[in-house]
């Protein structure tokens, strides 16, 4: 008895993981570089930013019968490795939430009407804010946060960045608006801390001055 007959079913049987493999290679791998990019901005360490790139790509492989060719790969990528971060953050630590996103909005746009009379506009030019803003930036609560990295860092047009975290256009784009006065907020604080702006003075203690 031989196996002669058993071989055509074997090579039948492979040929759609060939063509998944290849598909895979075609259209995932190629965004590899912009998801390193974006597991970075949310993990903030290289060792980690390897380790759940690798985590998204294993992920996506299993779950490639779920995609459809020729869609937004990267959008879908992006969501996987926002997803697999936060399912790892949440086994880590406590989710920090924003108790009152409206009320810090109207505060920060308080602060940024206060800057603009005050002629800080030119503020930001003025000394090295790159750690300022990544300390801003992880500062945020998460849904400012990822709207920040996806469209400000990570450059993603509104509507991919919406379907990565499964809101409408609208929300993302009124999540950024309120994201980047927090930001300006921090960075108007950190400006303040570091001597570049003078703290606002009340009426009592501007009395009191010479």
């Amino acid at each position: 008895m031989t196996c002669r007959g058993a071989m055509p079913a074997l090579i039948m049987i492979d040929e759609p993981k060939r063509e998944r493999d290849r598909q895979f290679r075609t259209e995932a791998l190629r965004w590899l570089p912009e998801v390193a990019r974006f597991a970075l901005s949310l993990t903030r360490d290289e060792s980690d930013a390897d380790d759940l790139v690798q985590e998204t790509f294993l992920k996506g492989y299993e779950a490639w019968g779920t995609y459809t060719p020729g869609t937004e790969c990267r959008g879908w990528l992006f969501t996987i490795c926002r997803h697999t971060f936060y399912r790892r953050r949440h086994r880590e630590e406590r989710q920090v939430t924003c108790d009152d996103p409206e009320l810090e909005a109207l505060a920060a746009a308080s602060v940024h009407a206060s800057a603009r009379h005050g002629g800080f506009e030119d503020l930001f030019a003025r000394f090295d804010l790159s750690d300022a803003i990544d300390q801003a930036i992880a500062a945020l609560p998460e849904p400012f946060r990822d709207v920040v990295l996806l469209v400000d860092v990570n450059d993603q047009p509104y509507e991919a960045a919406a379907v990565t975290l499964g809101v409408p256009v609208g929300t993302v784009r009124s999540r950024l608006f309120r994201a980047r006065r927090l930001l300006q907020e921090a960075l108007i604080e950190h400006a303040r801390d570091a001597g570049f702006v003078r703290p606002r003075l009340n009426a009592d203690t501007a009395a009191r001055e010479p």
